[in-house]
C-alpha cells in the first residue's frame, strides 16, 4: 500500500504557524507540509502572517491561507471561521503558543478537526529564561489546555520526558516523531558554489556553526573555547545566523582579539553548502528541542562537535558515538574536543548513513499513521 492512501483523498490536512521566518520549526514543518502536497493530498499553509525567509520555499500545490494578524492570540477570531468553513480533517501545529491558540480555536468552532501539538524544545529550560509572570502563565496554559489536544508531538525522546515531567503530563500521552531533517534537496544545496575566500584557503579550515544568536545557542562559549583551540590549530569559525545577541557576541571578539578569525555573515538562505566545506560543526547550545543542524551537518559528511544539552544532540550522536558530547557551557573541554576532532574526524560515510535515520520518509510516514487514526 502506497504512503498517500494513509489519507483518503477526501480529507484536508491544515498546518498553523506564526509565519515562515528563519527557525528550524518552520523549516520541519514547511517540509511536511510540501512533502504531503507533493504526494497529492490536500493541504493548507495556515499563516498567522505571510512572512518569513522561507516563503520562496512553498510547493505551488501548497494552499496558503494568511490570517493577516500581527500576533499570533490576534489570530484566533479568523482561525475559527477558518475552521468553521473549511474544517479540516486535521491541523498540525507548532510552538506552544500557536499549540494553544489552535486548541482554543478547536474548542470555540466546534469542529470535530483532529488537533496534532508539536513540542519543539524543552519546557523546563524555556521557562529558566522566562521572566517570573511569563514562565507562570504559560506553564498553567500548557497544563490546562493540552490535554485537549487530540495528539502530543514531542521531536526528541527528552523533550517528551521534560514535557511530561514539567506540564504533568502522562508519558504515554506524548509520541515522539523526530524532524524531518535529512532530505534529498540538502544534498543539492551543499553542491552550490561559495566564493567566500575562507574556503579557498586549504591551510586554515573553517568551523562553522549557525543558528540564532541568542541566549540558547550559547555562542559565547563557542567563540571562547576558539580562542583556546585556535592556538592548538590553526582554523577560523564562522558562526551563521542573526538575532539579538550580535552587539554582545562582536564586542567578544574584538575583546579577544579575533577580529580577523571570527566572522559572523548572518542569516543564509544555503548554510548547506557552508556545513559541506567546512572542517568541522559544532553546536554549543545550553538547550534544543532537536537540534536539526546537527542531522544537516552530518548528511553532509562534516564531523561534528555538540553540548551534550537536552534534548536531542545525546540522541542524534547515539552517546557520543558519532560525535564528542562535551557539558553545557564548559570552554576548555568544548576547545578540546574541537581540536581533537578536527585532527581525527569522524568517517563521512558513518556521519550520512546516521543521518539518514532522521530521513523525511521516516517523518512523514509517522505523521501520516496519527493522521490515519482521525
Amino acid at each position: 500500500m502506497s504512503d498517500i492512501k494513509l489519507v483518503k483523498s477526501t480529507q484536508k490536512i491544515a498546518i498553523f504557524l506564526a509565519s515562515l521566518q528563519g527557525g528550524g520549526a518552520e523549516r520541519s514543518m514547511l517540509r511536511l507540509a510540501n512533502s504531503w502536497a507533493e504526494r497529492g493530498l490536500n493541504v493548507d499553509l495556515v499563516l498567522t502572517q505571510k512572512d518569513g525567509a522561507y516563503l520562496s520555499d512553498i510547493s505551488p500545490k501548497l494552499k496558503l491561507i494568511n490570517l493577516e494578524t500581527s500576533r499570533v492570540i490576534l489570530s484566533l477570531p479568523k482561525l475559527i471561521a477558518y475552521l468553521k468553513q473549511e474544517q479540516p480533517t486535521s491541523l498540525l501545529c507548532a510552538l506552544n503558543y500557536v499549540n494553544l491558540v489552535a486548541l482554543w480555536a478547536k474548542f470555540c468552532s466546534g469542529v470535530s478537526t483532529q488537533v496534532i501539538v508539536t513540542v519543539r524544545n524543552t519546557l523546563s529550560q524555556e521557562r529558566k529564561i522566562s521572566d517570573q509572570q511569563k514562565k507562570h502563565l504559560m506553564h498553567r496554559l500548557i497544563y490546562r489546555f493540552y490535554p485537549w489536544a487530540d495528539e502530543i508531538v514531542a521531536v526528541s525522546r527528552g523533550v517528551a520526558d521534560d514535557l511530561a515531567k514539567t506540564a504533568k503530563l502522562p508519558r504515554e500521552r506524548i509520541k515522539v516523531i523526530y524532524n524531518p531533517t535529512f532530505t534529498p534537496n540538502i544534498l543539492l544545496q551543499a553542491k552550490a558554489t561559495l566564493d567566500h575566500p575562507w574556503f579557498s584557503d586549504t591551510e586554515q579550515p573553517v568551523i562553522l556553526a549557525a543558528g540564532r544568536l541568542t541566549q540558547q545557542k550559547d555562542f559565547p562559549t563557542l567563540i571562547k573555547a576558539f580562542a583556546i583551540a585556535q592556538q592548538h590549530y590553526c582554523a577560523r569559525l564562522m558562526i551563521l545566523g542573526e538575532g539579538e545577541e550580535r552587539c554582545p557576541l562582536e564586542a567578544l571578539v574584538k575583546e579577544l582579539g579575533l577580529e580577523d578569525r571570527v566572522s559572523l555573515p548572518g542569516f543564509v538562505k544555503n548554510p548547506f553548502a557552508y556545513m559541506a566545506q567546512a572542517a568541522l560543526f559544532v553546536l554549543s547550545s545550553a538547550w534544543e528541542g532537536f537540534a536539526n543542524v546537527l542531522v544537516e551537518a552530518m548528511a553532509v559528511g562534516t564531523p561534528v562537535v555538540s553540548t551534550n544539552c537536552p534534548s536531542g544532540p545525546e540522541e542524534i550522536l547515539e552517546q557520543g558515538k558519532y560525535g564528542q558530547l562535551v557539558p553545557v557551557g564548559d570552554v576548555e573541554k568544548l576547545a578540546i574536543a574541537m581540536v581533537t576532532t578536527l585532527q581525527n574526524p569522524q568517517s563521512s560515510e558513518d556521519l550520512q548513513h546516521r543521518a539518514m535515520d532522521f530521513s523525511m520518509e521516516n517523518s512523514v510516514n509517522q505523521y501520516l499513521a496519527l493522521l490515519n487514526q482521525k
